[in-house]
Order: structure tokens, then C-alpha cells, then sequence
């Protein structure tokens, strides 16, 4: 069997080499018997290639009007009008989530009947020489994210190599202090099986061994601008001093029946 090129690519060998590394600190560490120690990075978006490999979609996929853009940010290219008594609590660099969100319909589709709104996520992790690449987060209790929200009513989404691709568990991301950073930590056990939007019945737990990637949502179908940066997303046992911590809240989530979902 031939060897293909891909898999002799440096970037193959360094991923492996990366992956190694991590399970051999696990193992010297006692980690797997002790728990882990420290916080465990997911993603950051603190280069253009970060940011560039993210999925971004939104309704023009199904002939919406709704606009969404993904950009890497600087903070010395920051916007001028961002407030200066933030500049300490922001990152060097992050991604910018941003457009308008629009209800309007497709006039040459009759059989779509709801449009206005936006996603990213981040990309599949490419092979190491173990295999397929996931997140194994089930040491963890938390998921954390450094963000900056404009207040709207956001969703943190997560795919999982579950049986249904379309499935995601999904959570409000409760902002606290919109336009100003801020680190929100929900429990991995708190988030929702979905599809499409809706709620599925019977509920199954999120399969914490095999996350593949995390992403954003904006789905309240409210027209116009919106805006939320993203600094870093990582797993961890403990909260971060000041962080908000999402609690049991009312979601906007509904099963299929219009019933709203409380978590």
C-alpha cells in the first residue's frame, strides 16, 4: 500500500507529534486517575489562518437575504469607536462574527418559510497517525469562551460524530455585559440535542469523547446589524474569576410541539 502524500505532509507529522505528546502528559502526569490538571485549549482565533478556516453560513444557502462575515481582528486595526476603557480586557487578536440578519423570503422558493439567520464554526481537525481528530472533553465540566456580544440572543452550538450529522447540542449564550469582554462558561451536561432548531425526543447526552467542533449562532430573527468577537474557546474544571456562569434559564429553544425548552 502506497504511502499517500498528505499523510507524509509535514503538517500530518507535526499534528501527530503535537497528539503524542498531549496523551504522554497525560499518562505521566496520572492524569486519566487524578483528573486533569489545568484547563484544556479547544480553539483560539488569534491568527488570520484560525479565523479563515472557520465554516460560516447563514440563509443564503436557502436564498435569504441575511449577510454574516467572519474577519480576523487586530486590536491595533480595532475599530476607532471601540470603547478605550476596554482596550485592557482585549485580546491581541480575535475574530469578528458580524452582518445583518434579514426575514425576508425567497420569491422563486414558495416552499421555504422561514428565514433570518447566521452561523459559524470551526473547521474539522485534520488526521493525526491515531486517526480522526475530536475533542475528548469528558474530563471537563465546563466550556468556556472569551467573547464581546452585542446583547442578541446568541447560540453556542456543538457537533459531535454523532449517528445524525444534522444533530447539534446547543445553549444560550448568556451575555452578561454586552460590549465589553467577558468569559461565559456553560456546563457541558446542560447542552441540548437539536435538529434543525428543534428540540429531539428522546433526549441523548452529548457524546463528550468525540466533540468535533464548536460554533456560534444567531437565530432570534430580529432584522439588522449584529456584532459578537470571539477571543478563545477552552474546556476546564474551574471558573474563571469574574466569568458568568451560565445557569438553569429559560431558552428559546422549542420541541416540536412550539413548547419553549427550560434547561
Amino acid at each position: 500500500m502506497r504511502i499517500t502524500q498528505p499523510l507524509l505532509s509535514k503538517g500530518f507529522l507535526a499534528r501527530s507529534m503535537e497528539e503524542l505528546r498531549r496523551r504522554s502528559g497525560i499518562a505521566w502526569k496520572l492524569e486519566a486517575v487524578k483528573g486533569p490538571i489545568g484547563p484544556r485549549p479547544l480553539y483560539d482565533f488569534h491568527s488570520q489562518e484560525s479565523v479563515r478556516d472557520c465554516i460560516v453560513m447563514g440563509d443564503s444557502l436557502i436564498g435569504g437575504s441575511s449577510k454574516s462575515h467572519l474577519d480576523f481582528v487586530h486590536r491595533n486595526e480595532a475599530k476607532p469607536s471601540e470603547d478605550k476603557n476596554d482596550l485592557p480586557s482585549s485580546p491581541p487578536a480575535y475574530a469578528r462574527f458580524y452582518g445583518h440578519i434579514s426575514t425576508s423570503l425567497p420569491s422563486d422558493r414558495p416552499s421555504i418559510q422561514r428565514s433570518g439567520y447566521a452561523a459559524f464554526r470551526t473547521p474539522d481537525m485534520s488526521p493525526t497517525v491515531f486517526g480522526k481528530s475530536v475533542w475528548d472533553i469528558d474530563p471537563y465540566s465546563y466550556l468556556a469562551m472569551r467573547i464581546k456580544s452585542d446583547g442578541r440572543a446568541y447560540f453556542i452550538n456543538l457537533q459531535t460524530e454523532a449517528v445524525e450529522p444534522t444533530d447539534l447540542h446547543q445553549h444560550r449564550l448568556f451575555a452578561k455585559r454586552p460590549g465589553q469582554w467577558e468569559t461565559v462558561m456553560v456546563k457541558w451536561n446542560d447542552f441540548v440535542r437539536t435538529n434543525h432548531g428543534f428540540v429531539i425526543e428522546p433526549q441523548t447526552e452529548l457524546l463528550r469523547q468525540k466533540v468535533r467542533s464548536v460554533g456560534i449562532g444567531l437565530t432570534d430573527r430580529i432584522e439588522g446589524p449584529f456584532e459578537l468577537c470571539i477571543d478563545k474557546v477552552w474546556a476546564t474544571n474551574e471558573v474563571t474569576e469574574g466569568a458568568t456562569v451560565v445557569v438553569s434559564d429559560e431558552s428559546k429553544l422549542k420541541n416540536r410541539k412550539g413548547e419553549r425548552i427550560k434547561w
